[in-house]
């Protein structure tokens, strides 16, 4: 018979003969045949399987043996013998491998044939000894695949006791190597197929012998911490985490986390690798177990691990959510690792060039899961946001992409970043430096924070792109000179002309830094801004009395020669400077005169002075409507008294705390320069030298028995903080005027107009108020509307027939603005007022985000402009004009003015303003300028720079004759000159260096470099960490287990 069935299965006859004969064949298995013919049968059945030229012939081979197995079973037990099943297993079988898989298919058959037969017992303890050899050998996926099915049909195969063990382990090995070469679908899937098999195994092993469990997963985290180059463990190691007990969580991760033997390097490389699982499809729980994993490292303060493995992987997890199956699990652990990663923006802005796009993408397809996910992307995204505010270039695309989505509230974003952050349990991590290239396409270079000193950096932006002012400084001769100005010099020229992406001003910090300012803790900008404009003037002035008694010899700028005559430079300064060449750089660029008065109500004596002044302290308004100030015309108003005089009041709410100078925040003697070294204050205005308390005189308290009217939601404008503090006060109450033609005190009407207008007009708004309930001082989150063109009232003296020359007899000036007729002289005065509206544009803005001053971020706004570059005629256009408060309507939309600025605002398209936040430098737009409070609440402006614009530049010898650089910087002198190149070749020295490190150590991860950091590092909760008062904390957004 067996002669019949090879020649039939080898001969050409058509394929339905066969099968007719073949099946003949498989009824005669039915008859007795003697046992050499049934060796024969099996032989031949055997080969047909296993060397079958093609299908049909091993179909036959399987059809032919099992029944011939069946009913000559004693015989097949005879021929499938441990012999011949231990020469398949160790020698193949003719030209087939043993490893090859239809070896296993055969076996795996003929036990199925013999299963109730005694000898089987003597296979089963054959193959407990095989099949671990056989995964010692590290058998591919499909091979692999193929044992597990025996072994999963034939549990008695599987080795038992210490066998077991080790059997489990080196299957976890065998896993771990595992690789899919293809990109084809069809082999992806049953590559994912095969290696489901394996784990399935391995389940069933561990709940059979739960003892074989703890050895396999030391033995999966031996392979995914292995540091060895030359191997890289098998993702498809992620299918058995879905199989390990979620119970184990716990013991197993703080076993791994406390184990002193686990190195850091290995715990790095098995974090990376648990990560990369995410990819794996199918697998559940590995999130679960990677969040885990990242809170057993925080526990044990293993901050290293976790900052090197965030920053390594944190794009490929947010890379995992285009990809629907593996979403949830990488929404999860992405979630956890940015909200807690809180000490730095890092993590988060390596994902943000990102969102925008996935976004859009899932909006676009309108699918239910696709909607659900955005959601919870964009909750966490407003809690990243909200955390690391003070980037409006970089958050605003991704607001514009997720307006749509409903925004968690801000006791919800505290509550979720408040839960749980690891950083809170150490506050000594190492501030790592930024990875700096070259500079970016802005051309403009940042300043690197040296430790919250943000408020240094965001003040001397703004005064570097104070374009006439940085062009006076840049052409200062100071060689051979050590002031501060000569400092300020060269840390203008290098950012100027370095090429360096950002430069570290340590020189310039330490040599301006008040005495009183603690080192690497946040401090108020205007408050170094008011120093290092004060010390500027007065190195000045020293150094002007020193070439005045030393003309023939060479100037020493040496701090022992600028003591030596400061005593002579004090006394100089009683004079007051009326002569433009004799007045001090700060003086030309940043001074004013301010003229205040104030008139008894009793006895209608007055008394007066005027003051210098470089900056102007605005405070907020005690009630949005301007309505509520009684700030009326004598004219038109019904409550006046005293021939005609106003009594002013204002109203102020009961339950809020009382604002130290509320009205003025002793702007007389807190300015930015002393009005003892700028000019000597009259005997009857005398003002205390304390810079944080104003004196009695200056100080403005407000009647707290009006009536509150009902607050109307207002934004106030920067216009309407300059007339409330331009606006007549009554000294009334404690704060009543000692008036000596009484020789008592009286109540008194004071009142200040600006007498003279500085080139650069700075604008301090008094966010800070003090609460004197708790003795804290509060942030005012108030949003202030920011013109970009600001009309400045200046009322000269002049006589009435210099008035009739200069206005039209036909003008009526209460018509013009109700503040301006206010602000005339009661009669009986001998002089006039000129006012004229001086224009302004807006320069430069200084941001504070946060809700302390003592904490939280400053970065600054700001565009070029120049004294000359603006010819419009606008100056002839405002003389008829007034600022108003947005009631009055002066300003309207069709005003000269408003057109002026809507204009401007069109011009605004082009990329002239620029973002300055430390060492990033971006362009942005005056749109981002206005809108930056409403859009992120904490993110308030504090410093505003004005520049006067005029026909002229204005300033005496401030361009050069030559026209060598009217329209650009000057050239730089040698000394500077040569420093910048020196610096240049170093750093180009420098990224050579940096990029062969990089290349030779591309493999390791490091802390040393922190792409893109946050610069202010700590303390926590000031500049740095919790930057904006958003507090610590993080949360796992519902995907953990304990």
């Amino acid at each position: 018979m067996d002669k019949i069935l090879e020649g039939l299965v080898s001969s050409s006859h058509p394929l339905p003969l066969k099968r007719v004969i073949v099946r003949k064949v498989v009824e005669s298995a039915e008859h007795w045949l003697d046992g050499a013919q049934c060796e024969a049968m099996f032989d031949l059945t055997t080969r047909l399987i296993l060397e079958g030229q093609d299908p049909f012939q091993r179909q036959v081979g399987h059809q032919v043996l099992e029944a011939y197995a069946r009913y000559h079973r004693p015989e097949f037990e005879a021929f499938f013998n441990k012999t011949f099943v231990l020469g398949l297993l160790q020698q193949g079988y003719h030209s087939l491998d043993r490893k090859d898989v239809a070896i296993l298919d055969y076996i795996h058959n003929g036990l199925k044939l013999i299963m109730s037969c005694p000898s089987v017992l003597d296979l089963f303890s054959l193959l407990q000894v095989e099949v671990l050899r056989m995964v010692c050998e590290r058998p591919e996926p499909q091979l692999c695949a193929r044992l597990s099915d025996l072994l999963t049909d034939f549990v008695q195969c599987i080795p038992k006791g210490k066998l077991s063990i080790t059997f489990c382990q080196q299957l976890v090995r065998t896993i771990g190597h595992f690789q899919c070469v293809s990109t084809h679908e069809k082999e992806l899937r049953e590559y994912v197929s095969q290696v489901t098999k394996v784990s399935n195994l391995l389940q069933n092993i561990w709940k059979a012998e739960p003892s074989t469990l703890l050895p396999s997963l030391q033995e999966v985290f031996a392979s995914i911490s292995s540091t060895d180059a030359s191997f890289e463990p098998s993702v498809a190691l992620a299918s058995l985490v879905q199989h390990i007990p979620l119970q184990m969580i716990t013991v197993l991760i703080r076993s791994l986390t406390t184990d002193p033997n686990v190195k850091d390097a290995s715990m790095t490389q098995a974090l990376c690798r648990m990560i990369d699982w995410l990819s794996w499809p199918l697998a559940q729980h590995v999130d679960t177990w990677v969040i885990a994993l990242l809170k057993g490292l925080a526990a044990v303060q293993k901050f290293t691990i976790l900052i090197d493995v965030t920053l390594l992987k944190i794009e490929l997890v947010f890379n995992r959510l285009w990809f629907p199956l593996v979403r949830p699990g990488a929404l999860a652990v992405l979630s956890h690792m940015l909200l807690s990663f809180q000490h730095s923006p890092e993590a988060f802005h390596l994902v943000v060039p990102h969102i925008v796009n996935l976004v859009n993408s899932f909006k676009s397809d309108g699918l239910p899961s696709s909607t659900a996910f955005l959601v919870q992307l964009t909750e966490l995204t407003h809690c990243m946001m909200y955390h690391y505010s003070g980037f409006p270039d970089l958050y605003e695309p991704i607001l514009e992409a997720v307006k749509d989505f409903p925004k968690p509230s801000e006791e919800k974003i505290k509550l979720i970043l408040n839960q749980s952050a690891w950083t809170s349990q150490s506050n000594s991590l190492a501030s790592c430096l930024s990875r700096l290239s070259g500079k970016s396409e802005t051309g403009k270079t940042g300043l690197i924070n040296l430790g919250n000193t943000c408020y240094m950096n965001s003040v001397i932006q703004a005064l570097f792109m104070a374009t006439d002012f940085r062009r006076q400084v840049l052409s200062l001769n100071l060689n051979g000179c050590n002031s501060l100005m000569k400092k300020l010099q060269h840390l203008f020229a290098f950012l100027a002309h370095t090429q360096r992406e950002a430069y570290a001003p340590r020189i310039f910090f330490e040599a301006s830094r008040p005495p009183w300012f603690t080192p690497r803790s946040q401090q108020d900008c205007s408050e170094y801004l008011r120093f290092l404009l004060d010390r500027l003037h007065e190195e000045e002035k020293i150094l002007k009395v020193q070439s005045s008694h030393k003309p023939s010899e060479s100037l020493g700028c040496s701090e022992a020669s600028l003591q030596e005559v400061a005593s002579k430079a004090a006394v100089r300064a009683e004079a007051s400077c009326t002569n433009d060449s004799e007045k001090t750089l700060i003086e030309r660029m940043f001074g004013g005169k301010l003229r205040t008065h104030i008139c008894c109500l009793n006895c209608r004596s007055t008394s007066q002075k005027v003051e210098a002044f470089t900056d102007l302290s605005l405070a907020f308004c005690p009630s949005p409507p301007m309505e509520d100030f009684s700030f009326q015309d004598p004219v038109s108003s019904p409550s006046t008294q005293d021939g005609g005089l106003m009594q002013t009041s204002v109203p102020v709410p009961p339950e809020e705390p009382v604002v130290y100078n509320p009205a003025r925040a002793a702007f007389a003697c807190n300015s930015v320069i002393n009005e003892r070294t700028m000019s000597s204050p009259p005997d009857d205005f005398d003002c205390t030298e304390n810079t944080s308390v104003p004196s009695e005189s200056s100080k403005i308290f407000v009647n707290k028995d009006v009536p509150q009217k009902p607050r109307v939601e207002t934004t106030p404008s920067v216009t309407d903080l300059l007339n409330y503090f331009l606006a007549p006060e009554i000294l009334t109450g404690d704060n009543q005027y000692y008036c000596e033609n009484c020789a008592s005190l009286q109540n008194a009407e004071k009142t200040m107009q600006i007498t003279e207008e500085p080139e650069y007009l700075i604008l301090t708004l008094l966010r800070f108020s003090y609460d004197q309930k708790y003795h804290v001082r509060r942030k005012i989150l108030d949003n202030v509307s920011l013109p970009l063109v600001l009309e400045l009232p200046v009322k000269r003296i002049t006589s009435f027939s210099s008035l009739t020359k200069s206005w039209s007899v036909d003008v009526d000036f209460t018509d013009i603005s109700e503040n301006l007729a206010k602000k005339l002289k009661p009669s009986g005065s001998e002089d006039t007022f000129c006012p004229k509206l001086v224009p302004y544009l807006l320069s430069s803005v200084v941001v504070h985000s946060g809700v302390s001053s003592e904490s939280g971020h400053y970065y600054s706004y700001a565009r070029n402009i120049t004294g000359a570059e603006s010819s419009y005629q606008m100056c002839h256009q405002s003389e008829t004009l007034a600022i108003a408060p947005p009631q009055s309507h002066l300003l309207g939309r069709d005003s000269p003015s408003a057109i002026i600025e809507q204009d401007l605002e069109n011009k605004e398209m082009s990329k002239e303003w620029f973002l300055f936040n430390d060492s990033r430098v971006t362009f942005t737009s005056f749109q981002s300028v206005q809108k930056i409070t409403s859009r992120f609440p904490k993110d308030t402006a504090y410093v505003l720079l004005y520049k006067r614009q005029n026909s002229t530049n204005g300033l005496n010898g401030s361009s050069s004759t030559s026209g060598l650089w009217v329209n650009g910087d000057p050239p730089l002198q040698k000394e500077l000159m040569d420093a910048i190149t020196k610096d240049n070749k170093l750093y180009l020295q420098e990224q050579e260096l940096n990029a062969r490190a990089r290349a030779l150590q591309a493999a390791s991860a490091s802390c040393s470099f922190r792409p893109n950091g946050f610069d202010d590092n700590d303390p926590p909760g000031s500049c740095g960490p919790t930057g904006g008062g958003g507090g610590g904390g993080f949360n796992t957004v519902g995907r953990l287990v304990f």
